[in-house]
């Protein structure tokens, strides 16, 4: 403590008190008082004023007195005045002199300096100073941030509370724009609800300071260089935020409602991208402003209601991230401010928040902080607060994350600015998160139509008679003499005729604007040309193998990738397996000026040890990422394992892709199976966006899926489901059965992803990415293409012998073609499916007239018949069988994927194999014949 002279008198005796507390108990004092005396001791030539020199009790009293502020500091917040409804506040003992054994006499006894704060500095005493802090953090405002950990963020937030830096005078409002702003927030939703009486808006009222709030953060966000701002929010007060904040024209807006093919209810799903230009300034009247161009977006939010959250997480990245130059991608968080606006209920009751809490400070998916605003109702549809959530606030969730809280009065429009400003100054400073509880509640029912006094009569009570926050501040601002009596109904005036106006003037069939992607050109997917010449292919695979100069890998690596350097000296010889072709692919994609962004479980190493993306050296722990290096590389490489969460992961990869299409997204599941916990996001918006949305998404999933004896919860990423989502051409599904195959299909997907883009969900290998069967000479790669179906080309030298077609997907069949059957059954033809969808219908039908001999068609496949692709394509086999019967060998129905026993498996896996190739139990059937499945192996 070098300042030890500065300390005199009672100052110097509450230090050696504390001092002393410290010696016999650390835990006594405060972490900053534990850590300061740590690393003190006190002078030597301190002589005889000790503690017990001084007046003892009137060294308590200080010690007391000074608890006393800091409770009020740290806990003041829970006698803050937040609800405007006036529910009253418990508060908490520690927040009254009593409880530290003080009196009003005791304080006034104290100095002022026994505690560091600004508001100490013009206070003639303790009393004053905590009378300071009780009008600060007990008023309309809630102060909380002790759970911050980091003491430079901790002390930046209570000086900046102290000091007053965000609300006048030291940062003045100007009132009366803010006035303005919430007339025209107020008379849209009254004159919606007068005008299309019936139809659910999800109304903002009662949560009016919102759209100022976010006015607040996007002036300060243009002023410091953002440029691009997400919003991601559920219905509550959408529409309102669109047309306000966003930009969004009256006309457009009423047309919806109005436009009589539309649903009865506004589309409260629906996206939005304004171009809004804002004044450097001029949000607090600052003239001359400079005019700044910036986009703020709003994605579309199903009534998932917090599923958009990782979404706009995604979409911030990839606008913050700079990927046109090869090596790691640069993120400038500068570029993107992510804003999400939460419900009271959904915040801490949905998982998918603290999933996307998760991410903000990981590697790779860090934004550079997020504010957060819970736009709290204090119930939710009928639910109260205390059948919502077990912590004391809907916050509550945040602290774990150690991320400042401010609570606030929506109907205190100084306060509500005040805390906007805090936030983006804070995110601006130590880009982490914020969090705004702005505190009001709901005019209407959950809609407009609800009743809400069935389960709140009395809350509902209070609201009807409860004045608007654009009367309470127009009263406020009367009464202040800043405006005249007669100013705020000219206001409203001025409003309601401007949104008459629009609605005299609408004509929908011009005025709606509906989100249809263009149709690709024809045939685009099957004439992408995606061969790579084999010198080329050479020179990226020899790029591939160097390390930097004194890098020590694994000796177990060291055999692998001597062995991939002989890989193209014989370029028909099966030399590529699985994992050298997704490398080969993706260099090739990054030398075609096509960044990539790989994630996933695991993804760096690969759950099957497999690709190795990141090397790491075991003598100094360092990293070296090949694709990275790679001088042939025209764009950025970025690899990172996710989190173990899918519904998050996989929605911030879906936000990343749609906010930049032209890059390559690609997410790995540890186990295909997994993929079932993000099914909100797969149902809602991957394979959905596209009809709901107008939106083109282009994600690659990659989920390793088979049977193979693993168990239940290691055998299948469910295709079922995504063929039961599959239609009107919203994705690709691919189940791949070589190397070759699954390097042309990926750089197919990098070729189309402008021209052509669909998710594209691959069905990748485990046991077989290391089999012969599976691995492909480098011509294929050199002189090949997707093929979307594979036919047998033994068998086709001889189709006359052909009775019997087996057709299969994925690696049922490397266990068809290595049985010993297989050369025994010389009249069995066994061809592949390798895109289940869409169905490549005329190559199938092409394949099977080929065989023109054959009494039957036979879908084989691993899974349950009530799973696996069966159900989905025995419709489209009976189309193209040409009165041929149509059947299936598959496992039975059942409720689990897989059997829980190696053992048992390895039975059904043989049992299949030979119901396959079985004697035919009859001849061609009629014209017409059902399809049916043949179960084996119960």
């Amino acid at each position: 403590m070098s300042s030890w002279q500065g300390f005199t008198g009672l100052n110097r005796g509450y230090v050696l008190e504390l001092y002393e507390r410290f010696r016999r108990d650390p835990a006594s004092v405060d972490p900053e008082t534990r850590a300061l005396f740590e690393r003190w001791v006190p002078p030597a030539d301190i002589g005889e004023e000790t503690p017990s020199a001084l007046d003892p009790s009137l060294l308590a009293k200080a010690v007391s007195a000074v608890s006393l502020a800091r409770a009020i500091r740290r806990y003041g917040h829970l006698a803050a005045q937040l609800d405007p409804l006036g529910k009253p506040r418990h508060g908490d003992p520690s927040l009254l002199p009593e409880t530290h054994g003080l009196t009003e006499a005791d304080l006034r006894r104290l100095p002022a300096t026994l505690i560091g704060s600004p508001l100490a500095e013009s206070a003639a005493n303790m009393y004053e100073v905590v009378e300071a802090f009780r009008r600060l953090y007990c008023s309309n405002t809630g102060y909380d941030y002790a759970h911050v950990f980091v003491p430079q963020e901790r002390e930046w937030l209570r000086q900046a509370a102290e000091l007053g830096r965000f609300r006048a005078p030291a940062d003045p409002i100007d009132p009366v724009a803010l006035l303005e702003r919430l007339t025209q927030v107020e008379v849209f939703e009254r004159f919606l609800h007068r005008t299309f009486q019936g139809k659910t808006r999800f109304s903002i009222e009662g949560l009016d300071m919102l759209v100022p709030i976010l006015d607040e953060m996007i002036g300060d966000a243009a002023e410091a260089g953002t440029r691009s701002i997400l919003i991601g929010m559920a219905h509550r007060g959408r529409l309102n935020v669109m047309a306000h904040v966003l930009n969004k024209p009256y006309q457009q807006i009423l047309a919806e409602f109005k436009d009589p093919l539309s649903s009865k209810n506004f589309r409260e799903d629906m996206a939005w991208t304004g171009d809004v230009k804002y004044h450097a300034g001029a949000h607090r009247a600052i003239k001359d402003g400079r005019e700044m161009d910036l986009v703020v977006s709003m994605p579309p939010n199903p009534s998932h209601l917090e599923a958009v959250d990782p979404v706009v997480e995604g979409m911030a990245r990839a606008a913050g991230t700079v990927t046109d130059r090869p090596g790691a991608p640069e993120f400038d968080p500068a570029r993107s401010l992510p804003v999400l606006i939460h419900g009271d209920a959904s915040f801490p009751g949905q998982g998918i928040v603290a999933e996307t809490l998760n991410l903000s400070r990981l590697r790779g998916y860090d934004t550079g902080g997020t504010i957060h605003i819970i736009v709290n109702n204090q119930l939710g549809f009928t639910a109260d607060s205390q059948d919502s959530y077990s912590t004391s606030y809907a916050s509550g969730l945040a602290r774990g994350f150690k991320i400042p809280i401010v609570h606030v009065n929506a109907d205190d429009p100084e306060a509500c600015v005040e805390a906007a400003r805090l936030a983006i100054a804070y995110r601006n400073k130590f880009q982490r998160d914020f969090l705004i509880d702005l505190v009001g509640y709901r005019r209407h029912g959950h809609n407009e139509g609800d009743e809400p006094g069935f389960t709140q009569p009395l809350m509902y009570q209070k609201i009807a008679d409860h004045p608007s926050v654009r009367e309470i501040w127009a009263r406020t601002l009367v009464e202040r003499g800043v405006v005249d009596r007669s100013v705020p109904d000219q206001l409203v005036g001025r409003s309601n005729a401007e949104l008459q106006a629009a609605m005299d003037a609408l004509q929908p069939e011009q005025d709606m604007v509906e989100p249809l992607p263009a149709p690709p050109p024809p045939g685009a997917a099957a004439g992408a040309q995606t061969a790579v010449p084999l010198d080329r292919l050479a020179e990226l695979n020899e790029a591939l193998l160097k390390f930097p100069s004194g890098f020590s890998i694994h000796r177990k690596l060291e055999r692998v990738r001597e062995k991939r350097s002989q890989v193209f000296g014989q370029p028909d010889e099966r030399t590529v397996d699985w994992s050298t072709a997704e490398e080969l692919a993706f260099a090739s994609i990054l030398a075609d000026g096509i960044s990539i962004r790989l994630t996933g479980e695991d993804v760096e190493r690969g759950t099957f040890s497999h690709r190795h993306a990141v090397f790491h050296d075991v003598k100094t722990g360092g990293l070296h990422v090949p694709l990275q290096s790679l001088p042939q590389a025209r764009a950025g490489f970025e690899v990172h394992n996710s989190p173990l969460s899918e519904n998050a992961a996989l929605g911030f990869e879906y936000g990343y892709n749609v906010q930049e299409p032209s890059r390559l997204v690609i997410w790995e599941a540890q186990y295909g199976d997994f993929i079932n916990g993000a099914q909100v996001i797969i149902d809602e918006f991957i394979v959905s966006a596209r009809s709901k949305w107008g939106q083109q998404p282009s994600l690659v999933l990659l989920l390793p899926h088979a049977h193979e004896g693993q168990g239940p919860d290691h055998a299948s990423a469910r295709p079922e489901r995504f063929l039961q989502l599959a239609a009107d051409i919203n994705m690709r599904i691919a189940n791949c059965t070589s190397a070759a195959q699954y390097f042309h299909l990926l750089r197919r997907q990098a070729v189309l992803l402008i021209k052509d883009p669909l998710p594209l969900v691959v069905l990748t290998p485990k046991s077989l990415l290391r089999h012969p069967l599976v691995a492909s000479a480098p011509r294929e790669l050199a002189e090949s293409r997707f093929r979307m179906v594979i036919d047998d080309d033994e068998a086709r030298a001889r189709a006359g012998e052909i009775r019997r077609v087996l057709l299969c997907s994925g690696k049922i069949y490397v266990d068809l073609a290595g049985s010993n059957l297989r050369g025994a059954r010389r009249e069995v033809a066994l061809c592949r499916l390798e895109q289940l969808y869409p169905l490549p219908m005329r190559d199938l039908r092409a394949m099977l007239e080929g065989y023109g001999s054959a009494d039957e068609i036979v879908w084989v496949q691993e899974e349950p018949e009530n799973m696996g692709a069966w159900e989905f394509v025995r419709t489209k086999l009976t189309e193209v069988a040409n009165g041929r019967p149509v059947r299936a060998v598959t496992r039975p129905r059942s409720a689990s994927p897989a059997e829980g026993s190696a053992a048992r498996h390895a039975r059904q896996q043989q049992a299949l194999i030979e119901a396959a190739f079985a004697e035919s139990k009859s001849g061609r059937a009629k014209l017409g014949s059902k399809p049916a499945p043949e179960q084996v192996a119960g």
